[in-house]
């Protein structure tokens, strides 16, 4: 396998081989693989076939759901235990809802046998607790259960398909559930006599303008309320770098002195930046700029078709490595803090990797937030990962150069099905509620495409192979190790995160040696990240782990911390002054000669829909 590094935006017949990061699978199919047989032709009618699918199917692989169920059915069919369970299961089941039923027709008070999950919110109505339609909810819970029940982890049966085919009944379930029915679901009932059918028609205007929005592919402004550089994304600073990829920004200082190291921001790719610089008052960029921090943070581009050669190297050399060549000269003869969010964090810890391999010793610190290294126990995103799944994708990609927003989403929804679909769904075009926006659901909604080339690496090398963690991840034909990291390492873990669950980002102290802190904090992905100081009902657990110090694992490390009221991002600026050199005077954005302001924060690549 050729080691050489691509050129950006190579043109398809002039591209090199990949690197070793991965397997080669692009160049397109007018340069076949080595381990294809059949001519290109027969190879590119293959992918094109498999692309129109995808565009069918919001690209889910059907292959591999098929194989989730066939592989399901064998295996209970040969399980006489499982079936008599699962038997047994459905006449206690069926025996508890006679007796709810009974209790419910003679007005007597009994506890309901089945409650949903924690996520589920389709039930809070008062209505659901009276008759029929708390019998219609419990029917359709009883039948949850069982379901749940029934794809269970089974002998012999793969873990990954137990688990693929217990979410794909769930799917089925949510579709047919009674609070999707104007006549079976009380709210809608009760909303549509109280307002003689007005909802309705709002819904149905809200239905409409959707369904025009998904025909035409449009994507939905930001609305004026929340303006970006004027609400959002506010904080002042400048572009002092623009490339093919990305914009770095550097913010204007609000103290006259600042820690003599900047921090460098490295968001994840798959959505805008401005997660971390949202309204004035959860801005984490504005309260780290408040804290007397030279700050920079990278804007990456929205890729369209043009690029979809680029790389995942491309983004390490071109955005990581740029951005700290550029810091180095603003901020000249000082190491720099590097902070890494989600995607962007991985990313960090292959360059963090890299650099420490080749003795560039230029960190300071590094901090990675929400942010996975090992993907063995990813979370509920394996459930859309096997082999046929990322060939899906590959020729998605393939045929159209990108991965597009609806097919990123799509995806992420389905996980929270029941509320961030089907709730929503109901209040939007049974109830004829408008969706009203906030900073985050703007955020949410202004997502971005993923490069195909840097997509197909990251599924197959980082996500599906597992080589960062496995030691076969290569940069510029060499293997890295997390382990050559000296720098100190500040990790973030989010308590009830589904993207990247807190046990696996806890695996950084697995496969690294230095000093380290980890710190669990309430909340999700991203909840759990924005969590600024007065953010009520807040708390945070944090440890260190010196380095060359023994491993614990996650449980029992969450045995041993208590629970700290409060925001983390204090503990973390502390942290961050701790492993600083002191106060120097505040340089000013776009100052430099070599390095002159292209244009105000936010930029222009934010605005890129």
């Amino acid at each position: 396998m050729s080691r050489k590094t691509t050129r950006t935006h190579a043109k398809p017949q002039d591209a090199p081989a990949l690197p070793a990061v991965i397997p080669p699978v692009y160049p397109p199919a007018n340069v076949p693989r080595s381990d294809q047989k059949e001519p290109h032709l027969h190879a590119a009618l293959d992918r094109g076939a498999m692309a129109s699918l995808a565009r069918f199917t919001a690209g889910l692989s059907p292959h591999a759901m098929i194989d989730a169920w066939s592989d399901w059915a064998m295996h209970l069919a040969r399980a006489p235990g499982r079936q008599l369970e699962l038997m047994e299961r459905a006449q206690a089941n069926g025996l508890k809802m006679a007796q709810y039923a009974t209790a419910q027709m003679t007005g007597q008070s009994l506890k309901k046998p089945f409650e949903p999950g924690p996520y589920d919110t389709r039930w809070t109505h008062d209505g659901w607790n009276r008759t029929p339609f708390a019998l219609w909810q419990q029917g359709f819970l009883a039948t949850q259960d069982w379901w749940d029940a029934a794809t269970s982890n089974l002998r012999g049966l793969r873990r990954q398909n137990a688990d693929r085919t217990g979410f794909i009944m769930r799917q089925l379930l949510d579709s047919v559930s009674p609070s999707n029915f104007p006549l079976a679901n009380p709210e809608i009932i009760e909303k549509t006599r109280a307002t003689a059918g007005r909802n309705l028609l709002e819904g149905a205007v809200h239905y409409a303008d959707d369904a025009c929005r998904v025909l035409a592919q449009e994507h939905r402004p930001v609305p004026d309320d929340f303006a970006l550089g004027k609400v959002l994304a506010a904080t002042p600073g400048k572009v002092v770098w623009r490339n093919e990829l990305m914009e770095l920004i550097q913010y204007t200082p609000t103290t006259d002195e600042v820690q003599a190291e900047p921090v460098l921001i490295v968001p994840a790719w798959i959505m805008k930046y401005y997660i971390l610089d949202l309204s004035p008052e959860n801005s984490f960029i504005r309260w780290l700029v408040g804290q007397g921090f030279t700050v920079f943070c990278i804007s990456w581009r929205n890729p369209e078709a043009e690029h979809a050669e680029t790389s995942l190297e491309d983004y390490r050399k071109q955005g990581i490595m740029q951005a700290l060549d550029v810091i180095n000269a603003i901020v000249p003869a000082q190491k720099i803090h590097a902070n890494g969010y989600c995607l962007g964090g991985t990313l960090l810890a292959i360059a963090a990797a890299a650099m420490a391999r080749d003795c560039d010793d230029r960190l300071a610190s590094v901090t990675l937030m929400a942010a996975q290294i090992d993907f063995a126990e990813a979370g509920e995103l394996l459930l859309f990962l096997d082999e046929s799944q990322v060939a899906f994708l590959e020729d998605l990609m393939w045929s159209q150069g990108y991965l597009d927003r609806p097919q990123m989403s799509g995806a992420f929804a389905a996980i929270r099905s029941e509320d961030l679909i089907w709730s929503r769904a109901v209040r939007r075009y049974f109830l004829g509620e408008p969706d009203l926006p906030t900073d985050v659901t703007v955020w949410v909604n202004d997502t971005t495409r993923m490069p195909a080339r840097m997509h197909s690496e990251y599924l197959r090398g980082v996500f599906l192979e597992n080589r960062i963690s496995a030691g076969r991840f290569a940069v510029e034909g060499r293997v890295i190790a997390l382990k050559d990291i000296s720098a100190p390492i500040f990790v973030v873990g989010t308590e009830t995160d589904h993207i990247a669950p807190w046990r696996s980002v806890y695996k950084t102290a697995l496969f690294t040696d230095c000093d380290m802190h980890f710190l669990l904090t309430k909340g999700g992905h991203n909840g759990g990240i924005l969590s600024e100081p007065g953010h009520k009902r807040r708390h945070y657990r944090i440890g260190h782990r010196p380095a060359g110090a023994h491993y614990r694992d996650p449980d029992t490390w969450l045995a041993a911390h208590d629970p700290v009221p409060g925001s983390w991002w204090p503990e973390w600026g502390g942290w961050l002054l701790r492993h600083s050199s002191g106060p120097v005077p505040a340089p000013v954005p776009g100052n430099h000669p070599k390095h002159p302001a292209l244009a105000d924060a936010p930029g222009t690549y934010i605005h890129q829909t």
